[in-house]
Parts: C-alpha cells; sequence; structure tokens
C-alpha cells in the first residue's frame, strides 16, 4: 500500500459543482477536480506565484506540482470544451 500524500492545502474548498447552463445535471458526464489541483490553479493562476514557489507553499516538489497543475487545466479545458459539469472534491 502506497503511503499517504500529505500537501498543504489553504484554500476553503467544499464540495461544489459547476455544470454549464440550460442543461440538467443528469445528461452532463463529469469531470472530477481533487483539492489538490484546484489549490494548484488558485496559486498559478489566481495568485500568479511560479511553479517553485507555489510547490514550496503545497510542500511538493516542482515537477510534482508541474503534473498536479497540467492535470488540472486539461481537465478544466475537457469541461469547458466538452460541455461537462465539474466537481470539487
Amino acid at each position: 500500500m502506497p503511503r499517504r500524500i500529505r500537501r498543504r492545502i489553504r484554500g476553503n474548498f467544499n464540495n461544489i459543482c459547476f455544470k454549464p447552463c440550460g442543461i440538467p445535471a443528469h445528461d452532463l458526464q463529469t469531470v472530477t477536480l481533487t483539492k489538490d489541483e484546484l489549490e494548484a490553479i488558485r496559486l498559478a493562476d489566481l495568485e500568479g506565484l511560479y511553479q517553485e514557489e507555489a510547490a514550496s507553499k503545497m510542500e511538493v516538489s516542482r515537477p510534482t506540482f508541474g503534473r498536479i497543475l497540467s492535470n488540472a487545466r486539461a481537465k478544466i479545458a475537457d469541461a469547458i470544451i466538452n460541455g461537462k459539469s465539474i466537481e470539487l472534491i
């Protein structure tokens, strides 16, 4: 069993869902963003931090932060382009 990964997350993220207007939720596919991915988006895109500084705040390596950020951006792009809902867990 892999060891539990501890990361520092400062944002207050509750379970929230965003979806396209005018389409019932039961007709949509869902993309799930984890708290790690949302925190990476917050630090890099909202606060404008460089990856090295953002990785330090999350207490992960820079390459790990880059992978988390890349996955988060890909999921968000998929949801926007393909009309999917986004669920934050």
